[in-house]
Order: C-alpha cells, then structure tokens, then sequence
C-alpha cells in the first residue's frame, strides 16, 4: 500500500477519478472506472488494463488476493476512506473497491478477425443495465464479439461495466460503428444477420440456428428502426406461450444467444 489514506475528495487524485463518471471525460481521458471485486479481478487478469486501484481498509482485509495482484502488476493502489470511496462509487452501497482502467474495446475488424461462430450487436441499445447485461449473456453464450454501433449507450458507463460483471473484460468488444457498415461486415465473413423484433416474422421455433449467427438487438421501448431491419437476413421474435406480454431486452436477447449456442452444439 502506497501512502497515506486519501480522505480529502477535492483532491487532484480523487478528482481525476471521478471525472470519468462522466462520458465526456472518459473519452477525453481515454479512461473508465471499474467497480466492486467482480469488475476489479477481471480487469486485473489484462495485463496493463488496470493503471489505478482505490481500495477501503475494509476491502482490502475481504479482498487481499485483488491488492496483491495488483502490487505485483505494479499498480499504484490507494487506501481510500469511505467518504473517498463514496466520491469514487456509482452505486448506493459501495464495495469499497474502484480501478480506474484503459478502454478495451477493439476495431470492428480486430473484433471478426476469422471465422465467428455468434456475435451480439447493439444497435439503438440506451439503457446500461440492458447493454451490459447483454454481455454478460453473450460472453456465457460463447460469443466471438459484440458490437455497440454508434447509436447504443456507452459500454463505459458505470452501470453498464457493473452489469456486465466481468464480461467486458473476456469477450472482444466493439464500439461506434454504424449498423449498416457492421452488418456488412458480418456478412462478409460469412454470418446470417437476424434482428430480434417482436413483431418478428418467424419466431425462434421456425429457424434453423446451426449456422454462424449475428443477432441485432434493439432499444427495449421501441424495438429497432425499419432501416435496421432492412438490413437483416432475417426478422425473428421470441415466442411468448404464457400471457406475459413480452421479454425486456435482457431477457429475450440471452434466449437468442443461447438458442443459437445451443443449435451450433449439437452434434
């Protein structure tokens, strides 16, 4: 542990970690902040993802496998107080553990570098929760990437990065570009481009998901933009078969991706 405890939150140290909570300055900064154990050993199993490590007493003694890590990486950690902590955290009842981190994202060519089995685009994604919970299904899915256009919610944002619990730091991920060159892209390498729309003309039931398999997932309130659906091979819906009236994104983008996982599996 270097130095002394940080307790003053208007210092330059703990200013320059908070600003990241702000996307504009995650940008500027070419930084983000990953919060809570799960987040903090993913990011640190990347070798100089992790430049800083802000941890409370107590989280040290409940975590000390993620401080030595980081020592060992040469990561300057700090002990924070809780009044510092709660300057850092993003959540209501803070873990006691934020890293600040380099992005991890990729071009979208370094993302589908060869042949790609499953692949999850956000395209007009706006809700974080939403976003990183969709990683976090992809990456259990087995996914080669997933894709944030430029339309869809910072997969930087603090809740999305929580959301994701980890997944950020396993599966590539790209960001920014627009659905029509992505779905080129996938295309090209040789993946069937399905949107995922309730008002989808097959349901899940009526397509064969052996092949290699790009899903689009869309805003929850609105689905996805006529234009985007052009685009696609294919417009698929999730069967509803109780009386619920439908899935959040979440929950219908994990039946997709594992309906696809579990087709291109069978022998």
């Amino acid at each position: 542990m270097a130095g002394a405890e940080l307790t003053n939150v208007r210092s330059p140290r703990v200013k320059a970690a908070r600003r990241l909570t702000k996307r504009a300055f995650r940008d500027q900064d070419r930084k983000f902040l990953a919060e809570g154990p799960q987040a903090v050993r993913e990011a640190l199993k990347l070798d100089g993802t992790t430049l800083e490590l802000f941890a409370t007493a107590e989280a040290e003694a409940r975590h000390p496998e993620l401080i030595g890590a980081a020592a060992a990486q040469g990561v300057h950690v700090h002990r924070a107080s809780g009044e510092v902590m709660a300057e850092l955290s993003q959540t209501v009842t803070p873990q006691g553990l934020v890293a600040v981190c380099r992005p991890v994202h990729v071009p979208l060519a370094e993302a589908l570098p060869g042949p790609a089995r499953l692949v999850a685009v956000l395209a007009h994604v706006r809700d974080p929760g939403n976003a990183g919970t969709v990683m976090r299904a992809a990456d259990a899915a087995g996914a080669d990437a997933v894709v944030f256009t430029d339309a869809s919610v910072d997969p930087y944002n603090g809740k999305c990065v929580r959301a994701s619990a980890g997944s950020l730091f396993h599966v590539p991920v790209a960001i920014g570009a627009p659905v029509a060159e992505t779905v080129r892209r996938l295309k090209e390498h040789g993946l069937r481009v399905l949107a995922a729309d309730g008002a989808g003309r097959h349901t899940l039931d009526d397509v064969d998901l052996s092949g290699p398999t790009a899903w689009i997932f869309g805003n929850e309130a609105w689905g996805l933009p006529e234009e985007v659906l052009g685009l696609a091979d294919d417009v698929v819906r999730v069967p509803i078969y109780g009386q619920a009236e439908s899935l959040n994104l979440a929950t219908a983008a994990a039946v997709c991706l594992y309906s696809s996982a579990r087709a291109q599996r069978v022998p």
